[in-house]
């Protein structure tokens, strides 16, 4: 059987405030990210959590990318780096290095295969990954809950592996899981006549949906769900 996942990442400003999201289904997905990182750090960071979430199971992977720099990392490039101590043809060192140390050591055993979809596209998989690391990285820049998605699920698997982090650009930029789906209670430091604090639930689909909705528009969810009411 093979597991198809769509992995993409997010960086508003690049570098900035980034997200990490590989997508399955709307039961079956992870995202994360960090204070500060690039948008290919994001893209990486996906791929590798994909690997580690279904790092118990022989199936085969196909994974989904807009990102031709992750791809090619990871078929082409890599093993002549290893080869040179992790160094390019001209002998500078690699970038996302550590990164992509990571992923050379969860690629070991694995039958798997990239296939390159262009983004922002209507691709399914492609928006739904997208929109949560995007999520991710507006969660980060306005210092609120990560939506970190429940990992990887299916039906008769009787282990699934949750998402692990071990590599953050900096000491400072540790991911921060949401204890919830979707939770908008804030404690920073806002005037408290500015805002009123809601906490919406919604079905796994009404999610992707307005996940989704906010990404066309470029908009954060906050403000998606406030121009509801003007």
């Amino acid at each position: 059987m093979t597991i198809r996942a769509a992995a993409d990442g997010s960086a508003l400003g690049n570098p900035g405030p980034a997200g990490w999201a590989w997508y399955v289904d709307d039961s079956s997905w992870a995202a994360g990210g960090w204070k500060h990182a690039t948008n290919n750090q994001g893209e990486l960071m996906a791929v590798l959590q994909f690997f580690r979430a279904t790092a118990h199971l022989d199936d085969d992977l196909l994974i989904l990318c807009d990102s031709q720099y992750v791809i090619n990392c990871v078929t082409k490039w890599m093993p002549g780096w290893k080869k040179k101590g992790w160094r390019k043809a001209d002998g500078k060192p690699v970038m996302n290095v550590e990164l992509l140390k990571e992923i050379d050591e969860a690629l070991v055993g694995r039958t798997y295969r990239f296939e390159w979809v262009k983004g922002h596209a209507n691709h399914p998989l492609n928006e739904a990954a997208d929109a949560r690391a995007r999520a991710a990285s507006e969660a980060f820049m306005r210092g609120r809950p990560v939506p970190s998605g429940p990992g990887f699920t299916r039906e008769g698997d009787a282990d699934a592996a949750a998402p692990v982090i071990s590599w953050t650009p900096d000491a400072d930029a540790a991911p921060a899981p949401a204890p919830s789906l979707f939770d908008f209670d804030d404690t920073a430091e806002e005037p408290a006549t500015a805002v009123v604090e809601v906490t919406a639930r919604l079905t796994p689909a009404q999610h992707e949906r307005l996940l989704a909705a906010a990404s066309r528009r470029g908009v954060s969810v906050e403000q998606a769900l406030a121009d509801l009411v003007g």
